[in-house]
């Protein structure tokens, strides 16, 4: 097992963590308290600078513009880019994009790619992927309500949708949908591609989260499909391949997520001890550094997300190596693991900021309210440990 970093990803990663520093950190400011049009513009100039840089969507199939990184650099990327709820939107890495353009790259027809990957990895359009509903447990897609029935040359789509994230400035939607409900439950979904103007595609709302409800990449849309209709050749891969594709998006996608978790734990890490230096707390010039609590909680957090990271790593070289099938007992363990080690570190940075750490004065309080979440999206904890639990136990099995 080598995690040596190659020179020309060492120059990458180098590149993108010293502009994240100069041009994207800074725009949280604006993020947190200014006008959203105000951030889209300064948003779209950062990427065009990132576009000039030559590292514009870097983890996107080399054919599309992209670098074609191996999951263990995409990884390392995602965790730089990670630091700030910025960095993979300037970057073109942004889910649910990348995890669209994945999909799309394994199963596309030519035509579909041309009409949909190509523009969406240039950063062109945008997408969100379809597939939670509010009246079905979200973690077992086999319970779908949502129905694509066919209709001479047509899907016919009916349903309710939520968490539909960044719906709400999207050109289509990949829809997961019963087609055949009498199949076996494993073929009875299929993946649909609908674009957002088609008549019967509905955007309710954006759905507030923990009194937030957001807009464009940063929102989670309920969508209505009401007769929604789309030619049959929108079906993206094979009919009845609905489950087996939104596992292969799912696996290496919790892979981004996680070391985007761990940009997150690392940054915030960095913002508690800097306060923990600065903050005097008694006359004599002591600071919360000088205290043994804070010295373990620092010892404590730098040691969890090293090995956070390390096991994230690992799960992605599995997957380089073997493939997402054979590594999904790592991708189950880094998911709930990881996830825990992010939020910690959030939740201990706010607590070194003392009330400062509750205010929108920092990034930590919009990190606690928008990754809270973590913890339940692509499968709650107790679904993974449940699942993997169970992997382990019966090969002990006599």
């Amino acid at each position: 097992m080598d995690f040596e970093i190659s020179e020309k990803m060492t120059t990458i990663l180098e590149m993108v963590r010293e502009f994240m520093d100069r041009e994207v950190i800074p725009l949280e400011g604006e993020m947190l308290h200014g006008d959203p049009a105000t951030l889209e513009a300064l948003v779209r100039s950062a990427q065009d600078k990132v576009r000039q840089m030559g590292v514009w969507a870097p983890n996107h199939p080399v054919e599309f513009g992209g670098l074609g990184l191996s999951m263990v650099d995409h990884g390392l990327l995602s965790e730089a880019l990670g630091r700030s709820p910025l960095g993979h939107v300037v970057f073109g890495t942004q889910a649910p994009d990348a995890g669209n353009i994945e999909i799309l790259h394994m199963h596309a027809t030519d035509e579909q790619r041309e009409r949909y990957l190509r523009p969406l990895v240039a950063g062109e359009i945008r997408s969100c992927f379809s597939m939670t509903e509010p009246e079905t447990a979200g973690s077992n897609p086999l319970l779908l309500e949502t129905t694509a029935a066919e209709d001479g040359d047509e899907w016919v789509i009916n349903g309710q949708k939520w968490f539909t994230s960044s719906a709400d400035g999207a050109d289509f939607a990949i829809v997961m949908a019963v087609t055949d409900p009498d199949a076996p439950p494993y073929a009875r979904t299929s993946m649909i591609l609908v674009p957002t103007d088609t008549p019967g595609f509905g955007l309710v709302r954006n759905v507030s989260v923990m009194g937030h409800a957001g807009s464009g990449h940063a929102s989670h849309g309920e969508v209505i499909y009401q007769s929604c209709r789309v030619p049959m050749s929108n079906l993206l891969g094979p009919r009845g391949g609905g489950f087996t594709i939104a596992q292969e998006r799912l696996g290496p996608g919790r892979i981004h997520h996680c070391m985007r978790w761990l940009g997150i734990a690392s940054r915030s890490f960095d913002l508690m001890c800097a306060r923990a230096n600065e903050r005097v707390i008694d006359p004599n010039g002591d600071t919360l550094a000088d205290r043994q609590v804070i010295q373990h909680w620092a010892a404590e957090l730098d040691a969890e997300i090293r090995g956070a990271r390390l096991q994230t790593l690992h799960a992605a070289w599995m997957i380089d190596q073997h493939g997402a099938k054979a590594a999904r007992d790592e991708i189950a363990a880094i998911k709930f693991s990881v996830a825990n080690t992010m939020l910690k570190a959030v939740d201990t940075a706010i607590q070194v900021h003392g009330a400062l750490g509750v205010t929108d004065d920092t990034v930590l309080a919009y990190w606690y309210r928008h990754e809270r979440a973590a913890r339940i999206y692509d499968g709650a904890d107790e679904v993974h440990k449940t699942s993997l639990g169970r992997r382990i136990l019966r090969r002990y099995a006599v």
